[in-house]
């Protein structure tokens, strides 16, 4: 599998197909499996990036603290090393950031960008559900349980009943593949540090995204609730907002087929 030093530490990547270059960059707790379900059908019109995040998956996992500007880096030099300029992104949850921080840092290096079920940062943002809130912080408690209550909050209303197999899947792949816990935490503090931006801060950096962008969420997102899409739409002149139904945080794992399918229409577009 290959790897490639960047940022004094050693990244996992996985490429798959041929086409534009589409790199996917994950959440908290999650490394390049969480895009597994959409990887296929986009990789039949693109050639998609994966990588394991630092603290997670098969990547290096130093102690923190991590931060989103860090990140960017990783993920800037990691593009370095494949030679590739104007990519198209997708940043999911924390991705989201770290995509947003690229585009501040190196804005050649990203020619259209999906930011998904994430904010714009600062104070000024819609927060996360009490509910999400709680499962999210209550660490108290059975660890299968903790897992399940985590899958529940993640999803859509019901997604358990419909869908038991992708609920096992991630079941096996929460206690098979754990970020460790500072590590967890340290991606989690990198996230909520970039409340700290100021109202000018996040004006500007959105006022600094000129492509063509697409805000994509799960219409029953907990915990990034989707009335941040309108938030950002209003802050980003050339992005549109989709929201996906029956969907929630975790869409790409939850409604893959019209995740593929509204990808391949806003990149192809």
């Amino acid at each position: 599998m290959p790897k490639v030093k960047t940022n004094e530490i050693t990244l996992h990547y996985e490429i798959v197909g041929d086409g534009h270059p589409l790199l996917l960059i994950t959440g908290v707790g999650y490394g390049g499996w969480f895009w597994h379900k959409v990887v296929p059908g986009l990789a039949e019109h693109f050639r998609v990036i994966t990588f394991d995040n630092r603290g997670s998956g098969e990547s290096d996992k130093p102690d923190g603290p991590y931060t989103v500007p860090m990140m960017a880096t990783d993920t800037i030099r990691l593009l370095d090393h494949l030679q590739i300029e104007g990519a198209y992104v997708m940043g999911h949850s924390l991705g989201g950031y770290i995509a947003q921080e690229m585009i501040v840092s190196r804005p050649k290096l990203v020619s259209k960008l999906v930011l998904a079920s994430t904010n714009h940062g600062g104070q000024n943002v819609i927060p996360i559900t009490p509910e999400a809130l709680e499962v999210l912080t209550n660490r108290e408690g059975d660890p299968v349980e903790l897992v399940k209550r985590g899958i529940a909050i993640a999803c859509a209303p019901g997604f358990a009943e419909r869908q038991p197999e992708t609920v096992e899947e991630l079941m096996a792949y929460r206690f098979t593949n754990p970020v460790p816990p500072p590590q967890y935490q340290a991606q989690v503090a990198a996230g909520a540090g970039m409340s700290f931006l100021d109202d000018t801060q996040v004006a500007n950096r959105m006022a600094s995204i000129h492509i063509p962008t697409l805000i994509l969420f799960g219409e029953d997102d907990k915990v990034v609730p989707p009335g941040n899409a309108e938030l950002m739409r209003e802050k980003i002149a050339t992005s549109s907002v989709q929201l996906i139904p029956e969907a929630g945080h975790i869409f790409p794992i939850e409604a893959p087929k019209e995740t593929v399918k509204i990808l391949i229409k806003f990149l192809e577009g």
